[in-house]
Order: C-alpha cells, then structure tokens, then sequence
C-alpha cells in the first residue's frame, strides 16, 4: 500500500513532531467531549478515594488521539507513564521486566494491545486483577511457579479494533471509552492551535478548509497543515491564506470532501467498469491493485462513513452521492 497523505496512521517521522503538538491536560483537549467528561469523572474520583485509576481501553479508528488522552490521563494523575505497544511485547519475560519496573499508580500504555500474542494475555490477567505476576522458573520436572507482587498500576489499551481483542482481556477493563470522528468545528480549532505552536499566520477560512479536508481526524489535519505551510513559503509570503490553501491541496490531490486519487480510483472504477455495483470485494481488489485486507480496513471506512459506498449481501455498491461529487450524471 503505497503512503497516503489522508491516512489516520503515523509515520516515523512524525513521532517527535506530534509529542510537541499534545495538549498536556484535559481543558487543553479539543474534541471528544463525552470522553473527557467521563474521564474527568473517573479521575477525580480515583483521587478522592487515593486509589489507582481503573484499567482503560480507548478504541476507534487511527489519528485521533488515543496516545495523547493515555498521556494526559498519567498528568491527571500525576504518575509516570510507560509507553509501549503489543508487537514489541514478544515473551513473557518482555511483560515481567515492564511490569516489575513501574511504580505505585504508575500508567502503562500499550498501544496496539489487540496485537498482543495470547501467551502475553495470560501473564496479563493476573496482572490486571490481582496485581500480582506468575513465573515459572526452570524446566521439566524441576519446573516451579513463583508468584511476584507487583505495585498497583493502570493499564491503558489502545486499539483500532475492538473487536479483535478476546472477550477476557476486554472484560478486564474497567472503563471502554470509543473515541468518535471529530467535526469541522473542532479541527479548525485544532489546526489554528497547531499554527500558532509553529508560528503559523492562516486566515480562519483557510484553517476551515483543511479542516473540511482532514476525513475528521486530527493527525491528518496537523499534516496537511504543514504540507499547506510549505507551499504557502515557497510560493507565497508564509501567510496561509485561502487561495493558497485551495492551490496546495488540489496538488496534493487532495478533494473537497478529502478523498485521494486512491479513492477516486476506487468508486470510479466500480462506475465505469461495473456500472456502479454491485461488486465482490476481491473483484475490486483485483481492479485497483490491492489487497482485499487493504481495502476493507483503510480505504472502505471513511466511504462508508460519509455515504458514498454500500455493503450489500451481493457486493459492494456505490451511491448517487458519488456521481453528484465527479459531476456524473446518476443512473435510474
């Protein structure tokens, strides 16, 4: 899968540059306000009663701020945090020297956590419940189990699917928390904030638009924002203004509803060579290049979510939405 401007997934490059865009506490959270009031709840009460906070899984798709509330939670709390992700835990023994390391009321962020091996879920069970971690020392016959006591913690999981997590390692946590596609409204806030954290001028209409573009999701917001700068240096005065935005995003093929030229690839392959569907899944695969894993996981959501694509028991269909965006003429 070729990178994607509008993709929800980190880069590399991207990490240092996201740690110095997130807010720190709640109030300077933008978005998510069922999210942050539930938690608002859950932490001061935790502080009243001087316990740790429940274990918490936050879910829901790429890009919208799971890592960043796991960090404002562990400010909240005023603990340290330890950051992690389930594909680096490879054995047990990985687990042990995390868990047996972190303090009392500590937060450890598993990101990912649907990726984790089952024999890592486990050691994780008794860790959860009973803070406490079975070691088995020696092979054979002379093998034993050793049981280590460890510190009271909160877990913190992230994953994009909820789904893929076994029923008793979603069991364990005390607070699910589905994180929710943010509106216009809330990214135009947040991408005025980026431009004044990098000393940006942009006009209101100008942060609106790329926030009309970013698919509701702040990672994509922040980048186009600063794909947007470089054009708005290079070809103008540094001031970010409409029009320049407009001319930057159109060459970064990016639309007004924020669909790539992968996007435009796909529906209007289903109109032009299926007459609209509906199609099998490993048909379009086939059509556009793709893996069917690809194209159900990254490409469907969002179309689904803004009404341009159908799941049907006969295939995938797309809607008259579609043709009125590329100024077709719909079928009867």
């Amino acid at each position: 899968m070729e990178d994607r401007i509008i993709s929800g997934e980190a880069d590399a490059s991207e990490t240092t540059m996201e740690q110095s865009l997130r807010p720190q506490v709640l109030k300077q959270y933008i978005g998510q306000d069922k999210v942050k009031a539930n938690l608002e709840v859950f932490i001061e009460a935790a502080k009243l009663r001087n316990e740790t906070l429940d274990h918490v899984l936050l879910y829901g798709p790429p890009g919208l701020g799971k890592t960043t509330l796991a960090v404002i939670i562990a400010n909240e709390m005023g603990v340290n945090i330890r950051t992690t992700s389930g594909p680096a835990i490879e054995r047990p023994g990985d687990l042990a020297a995390i868990l047996t390391a972190l303090e009392p009321g500590d937060v450890l962020f598993i990101d990912e956590i649907h990726r984790l091996p089952r024999s890592i879920e486990e050691v994780l069970y008794p860790a959860m419940e009973d803070f406490c971690l079975d070691i088995v020392i020696g092979k054979g016959p002379s093998a034993r189990s050793v049981r280590l006591d460890l510190p009271p913690f909160t877990l913190i999981g992230a994953t994009t699917r909820a789904g893929s997590l076994s029923a008793p390692l979603r069991d364990r946590f005390g607070v699910l928390l589905r994180l929710e596609y943010y509106k216009e409204e809330q990214l135009r806030n947040i991408v005025i904030r980026t431009a004044d954290l990098f000393e940006i001028e942009i006009e209101h209409l100008a942060a609106t638009e790329i926030a009309k573009r970013s698919r509701g999701t702040p990672r994509i917001s922040n980048r186009l924002l600063r794909r947007v700068r470089d054009f708005a240096q290079v070809k103008g005065n540094g001031m970010i203004d409409l029009a320049r935005t407009n001319e930057a995003l159109e060459l970064l093929q990016v639309d007004r509803l924020g669909l790539d030229h992968i996007d435009h690839k796909l529906l209007k392959g289903i109109i032009e060579k299926f007459r609209g569907g509906p199609v099998g899944l490993d048909t379009i695969a086939a059509t556009i290049g793709e893996e069917r894993e690809t194209i159900e996981d990254v490409y469907e959501p969002y179309l689904l979510q803004i009404g341009f694509l159908q799941r049907t028991p006969r295939g995938r269909i797309v809607t008259e939405a579609v043709y009125h965006h590329f100024g077709m003429e719909a079928p009867n």
